[in-house]
């Protein structure tokens, strides 16, 4: 795996799990654009190359665009709506901090010049995460493609995003509602294996937490040796400060994340709650284990079963013009 390719075994596993997807979701397909549009795939890799040659901290941020978008009323790039102001969905605070859509924008530019009109603004997003986790070392994958764009971004169905201080509880109910069960849970956790989080996101497990007798304090959960860390990284009212997710590996894809989650060395508490249920807590420790030889076969599927939430297909929906507004016509 060192290479981030799947074996020849593990591919012909995941053309088996593509099939399935095709089947299940119409016209969603590998290869959807291999006739309509031969180069578009290669436009929405060289968009991302070029991004990240300036900055590859926008790898992680482009996998988490994917999230946020499919996690909110499906992959249907909604959260990449502008036009609609202070009413769009991106506008919600869950979307704190989304970084991406430029580079969603410029691959769309460059595909309108090569096949206007045929490539969706939601199929892009999906094809640039799967770059992302490529360029960090993970596996290389194919993408099930043929989505299309979605007519509606309202700021209030965003809320459904799960957030960092949500209970186990709470996470599996939510993943659950967009069809995802425990193991996807964590595996996509596992993409914090890749990126930072800001202070704003870990100061109330550092300094608010709810303690016994209605005091607060530090989240006694986090080591002690691992809470001097962050609070040195993080100190009371410094909200922009930015700390890996995935501690010293923060770079590069790996199960080093679940390594950290299992030991309590991960910053935010939505991470550390995997370890307070014992289904998902087994989930991480099968993957540390007995299963660590699927983990990023698993990973993957995990990402192509999210990116088919709510997809948009056939004659439905639009191809935008421009990713940050609705047609016109």
């Amino acid at each position: 795996m060192a290479d981030g390719v799947l074996p020849a075994a593990l591919t012909v596993a995941f053309l088996l799990l593509l099939g399935t997807i095709s089947a299940a979701h119409g016209q969603l397909q590998t290869g959807f654009y291999s006739d309509s549009c031969p180069g578009a795939e290669d436009i929405v890799t060289a968009a991302v190359q070029e991004a990240a040659a300036s900055d590859a901290t926008i790898l992680p941020a482009l996998v988490r665009l994917q999230f946020h978008d499919c996690f909110v009323r499906g992959c249907d790039a909604s959260v990449l709506i502008t036009s609609a102001g202070s009413a769009a969905e991106v506008n919600n605070n869950k979307h704190q901090g989304l970084r991406g859509l430029d580079v969603v924008d410029r691959a769309k530019a460059e595909l309108e010049e090569q096949c206007p009109g045929v490539v969706s603004c939601a199929d892009i997003i999906a094809l640039a995460a799967r770059d992302a986790i490529a360029m960090t070392n993970g596996p290389s994958f194919e993408v099930p493609t043929g989505r299309r764009d979605g007519l509606s971004s309202n700021v209030r169905d965003a809320d459904v995003l799960p957030d960092v201080s949500d209970s186990i509880q709470v996470l599996r109910s939510k993943f659950a509602a967009s069809g995802l069960n425990d193991r996807d849970l964590v595996l996509l956790t596992a993409a914090h294996t890749i990126g930072t989080t800001a202070c704003f996101f870990v100061k109330d497990r550092l300094y608010s937490y709810p303690l016994p007798g209605g005091r607060t304090g530090s989240d006694p959960s986090i080591p002690a040796a691992f809470l001097s860390e962050l609070k040195a990284r993080c100190a009371p009212g410094d909200f922009n400060t930015r700390v890996p997710l995935d501690r010293g590996s923060q770079g590069t894809f790996d199960d080093s994340i679940l390594r950290n989650i299992r030991a309590g060395l991960v910053p935010i508490a939505s991470d550390a709650a995997l370890e307070a249920s014992n289904a998902t807590g087994a989930l991480v420790g099968a993957y540390l284990g007995a299963a660590s030889s699927s983990f990023a076969q698993d990973f993957v599927g995990a990402m192509i079963k999210m990116g088919a939430i709510g997809a948009i297909t056939g004659d439905a929906g639009e191809i935008r013009d421009e990713c940050s507004a609705f047609n016109t016509n």
